[in-house]
Protein backbone atom coordinates (compact mmCIF):
# COMPACT_ATOMS: atom_id res chain seq x y z
CA UNK A 1 0.00 0.00 0.00
CA UNK A 2 1.15 3.54 -0.72
CA UNK A 3 1.36 6.34 1.81
CA UNK A 4 -2.01 7.60 0.53
CA UNK A 5 -3.64 4.36 1.64
CA UNK A 6 -2.31 4.38 5.20
CA UNK A 7 -5.09 3.91 7.76
CA UNK A 8 -5.19 5.34 11.27
CA UNK A 9 -7.62 3.66 13.66
CA UNK A 10 -9.30 5.83 16.30
CA UNK A 11 -10.80 4.17 19.38
CA UNK A 12 -12.61 6.39 21.90
CA UNK A 13 -13.35 4.77 25.24
CA UNK A 14 -14.70 5.50 28.71
CA UNK A 15 -14.63 2.96 31.55
CA UNK A 16 -14.88 0.00 29.17
CA UNK A 17 -11.64 -1.88 29.77
CA UNK A 18 -13.36 -5.28 29.56
CA UNK A 19 -14.85 -4.47 26.15
CA UNK A 20 -11.79 -2.52 25.01
CA UNK A 21 -9.56 -5.59 25.20
CA UNK A 22 -11.79 -7.41 22.69
CA UNK A 23 -11.91 -4.40 20.36
CA UNK A 24 -8.14 -3.93 20.31
CA UNK A 25 -7.52 -7.64 19.74
CA UNK A 26 -9.79 -7.46 16.71
CA UNK A 27 -7.59 -4.70 15.29
CA UNK A 28 -4.50 -6.82 15.87
CA UNK A 29 -6.13 -9.66 13.92
CA UNK A 30 -6.71 -7.57 10.79
CA UNK A 31 -5.25 -9.08 7.61
CA UNK A 32 -4.24 -5.52 6.68
CA UNK A 33 -2.43 -3.80 9.51
CA UNK A 34 -3.20 -0.09 10.00
CA UNK A 35 -0.29 2.31 10.29
CA UNK A 36 -1.34 3.27 13.82
CA UNK A 37 -3.99 2.76 16.47
CA UNK A 38 -4.94 5.64 18.76
CA UNK A 39 -6.94 5.04 21.94
CA UNK A 40 -8.46 8.21 23.38
CA UNK A 41 -9.39 7.65 27.01
CA UNK A 42 -12.23 10.01 27.89
CA UNK A 43 -11.42 10.24 31.59
CA UNK A 44 -11.79 6.57 32.60
CA UNK A 45 -11.49 5.63 36.27
CA UNK A 46 -11.01 1.89 35.59
CA UNK A 47 -7.83 0.13 34.44
CA UNK A 48 -8.01 1.34 30.83
CA UNK A 49 -4.62 3.04 30.91
CA UNK A 50 -2.76 0.09 32.40
CA UNK A 51 -4.51 -2.32 30.00
CA UNK A 52 -3.40 -0.38 26.93
CA UNK A 53 0.14 0.31 28.11
CA UNK A 54 0.74 -3.23 29.38
CA UNK A 55 -0.98 -5.41 26.78
CA UNK A 56 -0.90 -3.11 23.75
CA UNK A 57 2.37 -1.16 24.08
CA UNK A 58 2.50 -0.22 20.38
CA UNK A 59 -0.81 1.61 20.57
CA UNK A 60 -0.83 5.37 21.08
CA UNK A 61 -2.68 6.19 24.30
CA UNK A 62 -4.12 9.68 24.78
CA UNK A 63 -5.98 10.83 27.90
CA UNK A 64 -8.48 13.65 28.27
CA UNK A 65 -10.85 14.74 30.99
CA UNK A 66 -14.37 13.42 30.53
CA UNK A 67 -15.42 15.64 27.60
CA UNK A 68 -17.48 13.19 25.56
CA UNK A 69 -17.10 10.88 22.59
CA UNK A 70 -17.11 13.65 19.98
CA UNK A 71 -14.18 15.44 21.61
CA UNK A 72 -12.36 12.10 21.94
CA UNK A 73 -12.83 11.25 18.26
CA UNK A 74 -11.80 14.75 17.23
CA UNK A 75 -8.60 14.48 19.28
CA UNK A 76 -7.93 11.25 17.43
CA UNK A 77 -8.52 12.90 14.05
CA UNK A 78 -6.19 15.76 14.98
CA UNK A 79 -3.38 13.38 15.98
CA UNK A 80 -3.81 10.76 13.25
CA UNK A 81 -1.15 10.40 10.55
CA UNK A 82 -3.08 8.34 7.99
CA UNK A 83 -4.94 9.65 4.96
CA UNK A 84 -7.74 7.24 5.80
CA UNK A 85 -9.37 7.22 9.24
CA UNK A 86 -11.22 4.25 10.68
CA UNK A 87 -13.24 4.36 13.89
CA UNK A 88 -13.94 1.51 16.28
CA UNK A 89 -16.21 1.98 19.28
CA UNK A 90 -14.64 0.26 22.27
CA UNK A 91 -17.61 -2.09 22.74
CA UNK A 92 -17.57 -3.31 19.12
CA UNK A 93 -15.38 -5.74 17.21
CA UNK A 94 -13.99 -6.00 13.67
CA UNK A 95 -13.86 -9.21 11.67
CA UNK A 96 -10.36 -9.98 10.31
CA UNK A 97 -10.94 -8.92 6.67
CA UNK A 98 -12.65 -5.62 7.48
CA UNK A 99 -9.91 -3.18 6.51
CA UNK A 100 -8.48 -5.24 3.64
CA UNK A 101 -11.86 -5.58 1.91
CA UNK A 102 -12.54 -1.87 2.22
CA UNK A 103 -9.12 -1.03 0.80
CA UNK A 104 -9.63 -3.49 -2.05
CA UNK A 105 -12.83 -1.67 -3.00
CA UNK A 106 -11.12 1.71 -2.77
CA UNK A 107 -8.28 0.47 -4.98
CA UNK A 108 -10.82 -0.15 -7.75
CA UNK A 109 -12.31 3.35 -7.54
CA UNK A 110 -10.12 6.29 -6.63
CA UNK A 111 -13.18 8.56 -6.25
CA UNK A 112 -14.34 6.79 -3.06
CA UNK A 113 -14.04 8.92 0.05
CA UNK A 114 -16.17 7.00 2.55
CA UNK A 115 -17.00 3.32 2.80
CA UNK A 116 -19.09 1.38 5.30
CA UNK A 117 -20.09 -2.26 5.67
CA UNK A 118 -22.88 -4.53 6.75
CA UNK A 119 -22.78 -5.62 10.40
CA UNK A 120 -23.77 -8.32 12.85
CA UNK A 121 -25.84 -7.25 15.84
CA UNK A 122 -25.48 -8.89 19.26
CA UNK A 123 -27.78 -7.81 22.09
CA UNK A 124 -27.39 -9.20 25.61
CA UNK A 125 -25.15 -11.94 24.24
CA UNK A 126 -27.52 -13.11 21.50
CA UNK A 127 -27.44 -12.39 17.78
CA UNK A 128 -30.47 -10.41 16.62
CA UNK A 129 -31.73 -9.24 13.24
CA UNK A 130 -31.82 -5.47 12.68
CA UNK A 131 -35.19 -4.00 11.75
CA UNK A 132 -35.90 -2.82 8.21
CA UNK A 133 -35.41 0.81 9.24
CA UNK A 134 -31.75 0.02 10.01
CA UNK A 135 -31.06 -1.37 6.51
CA UNK A 136 -27.66 -0.40 5.09
CA UNK A 137 -27.06 0.86 1.55
CA UNK A 138 -24.69 2.85 -0.62
CA UNK A 139 -24.77 5.72 -3.09
CA UNK A 140 -26.38 9.08 -2.44
CA UNK A 141 -28.10 8.09 0.80
CA UNK A 142 -28.89 11.46 2.42
CA UNK A 143 -32.64 10.71 2.46
CA UNK A 144 -32.03 7.30 4.06
CA UNK A 145 -30.01 9.00 6.82
CA UNK A 146 -32.78 11.40 7.83
CA UNK A 147 -34.92 9.15 10.08
CA UNK A 148 -32.03 7.72 12.14
CA UNK A 149 -28.42 6.51 11.85
CA UNK A 150 -27.94 3.94 9.12
CA UNK A 151 -24.13 4.10 9.20
CA UNK A 152 -22.23 2.73 12.19
CA UNK A 153 -19.06 4.59 13.18
CA UNK A 154 -17.30 1.25 13.72
CA UNK A 155 -17.93 0.25 10.10
CA UNK A 156 -16.57 3.28 8.24
CA UNK A 157 -13.30 4.38 6.81
CA UNK A 158 -13.25 8.03 5.81
CA UNK A 159 -10.70 9.96 3.77
CA UNK A 160 -9.17 12.84 5.69
CA UNK A 161 -10.25 15.33 3.01
CA UNK A 162 -13.90 14.90 4.07
CA UNK A 163 -13.20 16.30 7.52
CA UNK A 164 -11.22 19.15 5.98
CA UNK A 165 -14.27 20.08 3.91
CA UNK A 166 -17.27 19.45 6.16
CA UNK A 167 -15.74 19.60 9.63
CA UNK A 168 -15.42 17.06 12.44
CA UNK A 169 -17.80 15.69 15.06
CA UNK A 170 -20.05 18.27 16.74
CA UNK A 171 -18.85 18.50 20.35
CA UNK A 172 -22.03 20.29 21.47
CA UNK A 173 -24.10 17.15 20.91
CA UNK A 174 -24.04 14.72 23.84
CA UNK A 175 -25.60 12.04 21.60
CA UNK A 176 -26.51 11.54 17.90
CA UNK A 177 -23.18 13.13 16.99
CA UNK A 178 -22.74 10.46 14.31
CA UNK A 179 -26.22 11.21 12.89
CA UNK A 180 -25.16 14.84 12.54
CA UNK A 181 -21.91 13.88 10.79
CA UNK A 182 -23.61 11.49 8.35
CA UNK A 183 -26.08 14.21 7.34
CA UNK A 184 -23.23 16.57 6.51
CA UNK A 185 -21.24 13.92 4.65
CA UNK A 186 -24.08 12.32 2.67
CA UNK A 187 -25.36 15.69 1.49
CA UNK A 188 -22.02 16.17 -0.30
CA UNK A 189 -20.61 12.70 -1.01
CA UNK A 190 -21.82 9.32 -2.24
CA UNK A 191 -21.16 6.47 0.18
CA UNK A 192 -19.64 3.14 -0.83
CA UNK A 193 -21.07 0.05 0.81
CA UNK A 194 -19.84 -3.52 1.23
CA UNK A 195 -22.86 -5.77 1.65
CA UNK A 196 -21.04 -8.22 3.89
CA UNK A 197 -20.95 -8.21 7.71
CA UNK A 198 -17.44 -7.10 8.66
CA UNK A 199 -18.11 -5.83 12.19
CA UNK A 200 -19.90 -7.14 15.26
CA UNK A 201 -21.90 -4.42 16.97
CA UNK A 202 -22.69 -5.19 20.59
CA UNK A 203 -25.53 -3.55 22.45
CA UNK A 204 -27.80 -3.68 25.43
CA UNK A 205 -25.36 -2.46 28.10
CA UNK A 206 -26.37 0.38 30.38
CA UNK A 207 -23.61 2.86 29.46
CA UNK A 208 -24.65 3.26 25.84
CA UNK A 209 -25.61 6.82 24.96
CA UNK A 210 -29.01 5.67 23.71
CA UNK A 211 -29.68 4.35 27.23
CA UNK A 212 -28.18 7.36 28.98
CA UNK A 213 -30.13 10.17 27.28
CA UNK A 214 -33.91 10.46 27.13
CA UNK A 215 -35.63 11.96 24.07
CA UNK A 216 -32.88 11.16 21.57
CA UNK A 217 -34.80 12.83 18.74
CA UNK A 218 -34.13 16.25 20.27
CA UNK A 219 -30.49 15.85 19.24
CA UNK A 220 -31.50 14.76 15.73
CA UNK A 221 -33.80 17.78 15.51
CA UNK A 222 -30.87 20.01 16.46
CA UNK A 223 -28.72 18.41 13.75
CA UNK A 224 -31.46 18.84 11.14
CA UNK A 225 -31.97 22.47 12.09
CA UNK A 226 -28.23 23.09 11.87
CA UNK A 227 -27.79 21.65 8.39
CA UNK A 228 -30.88 23.51 7.12
CA UNK A 229 -29.76 26.82 8.63
CA UNK A 230 -26.31 26.44 7.09
CA UNK A 231 -27.86 26.33 3.61
CA UNK A 232 -26.40 24.77 0.50
CA UNK A 233 -28.51 21.62 0.35
CA UNK A 234 -29.85 20.41 -2.97
CA UNK A 235 -33.52 21.35 -3.35
CA UNK A 236 -34.82 17.80 -2.93
CA UNK A 237 -32.57 17.25 0.09
CA UNK A 238 -33.75 20.48 1.71
CA UNK A 239 -37.40 19.56 1.23
CA UNK A 240 -36.83 16.12 2.71
CA UNK A 241 -34.85 17.50 5.66
CA UNK A 242 -37.53 20.11 6.43
CA UNK A 243 -40.22 17.44 6.33
CA UNK A 244 -38.25 15.20 8.69
CA UNK A 245 -37.52 18.03 11.13
CA UNK A 246 -41.21 18.95 11.32
CA UNK A 247 -42.20 15.29 11.73
CA UNK A 248 -39.74 14.75 14.56
CA UNK A 249 -40.64 18.09 16.19
CA UNK A 250 -44.35 17.17 16.14
CA UNK A 251 -43.62 13.84 17.81
CA UNK A 252 -41.39 15.45 20.42
CA UNK A 253 -43.97 18.22 20.98
CA UNK A 254 -46.65 15.62 21.72
CA UNK A 255 -44.41 14.10 24.37
CA UNK A 256 -43.58 17.50 25.85
CA UNK A 257 -47.29 18.29 26.21
CA UNK A 258 -48.01 14.97 27.91
CA UNK A 259 -45.16 15.59 30.35
CA UNK A 260 -46.16 19.24 30.85
CA UNK A 261 -42.72 20.47 29.75
CA UNK A 262 -43.88 24.06 29.37
CA UNK A 263 -40.38 25.38 28.69
CA UNK A 264 -40.13 23.20 25.57
CA UNK A 265 -43.60 23.48 24.07
CA UNK A 266 -43.21 26.96 22.59
CA UNK A 267 -39.83 26.11 21.06
CA UNK A 268 -40.97 22.96 19.28
CA UNK A 269 -44.21 24.64 18.16
CA UNK A 270 -42.12 27.36 16.53
CA UNK A 271 -39.97 24.75 14.79
CA UNK A 272 -43.05 23.09 13.36
CA UNK A 273 -44.26 26.42 11.98
CA UNK A 274 -40.94 27.82 10.76
CA UNK A 275 -39.72 24.73 8.92
CA UNK A 276 -43.02 23.62 7.39
CA UNK A 277 -42.77 23.40 3.60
Amino acid sequence: MTHNNLISVIVPTYNRSAFLHRALRSIEKQSYAPCEVIVIDDGSSDNTQSLVKTEFPKITYLYQQNLGVSKARNIGILNAKGQWLAFLDSDDEWLPEKLSKQLALIAKDSSIRICHTEEIWVRHGKRVNPMKKHAKSGGWIFHSCLPLCVISPSSVIIHRSIFEKIGVFDETLPACEDYDLWLRITSSYPVSFINEPLIIKYGGHADQLSQKHWGMDRFRIKALKKILDQGGLKTADEVAARSMLVKKAHIYLTGARKRNRLDEIDYYQSLCLNYKD
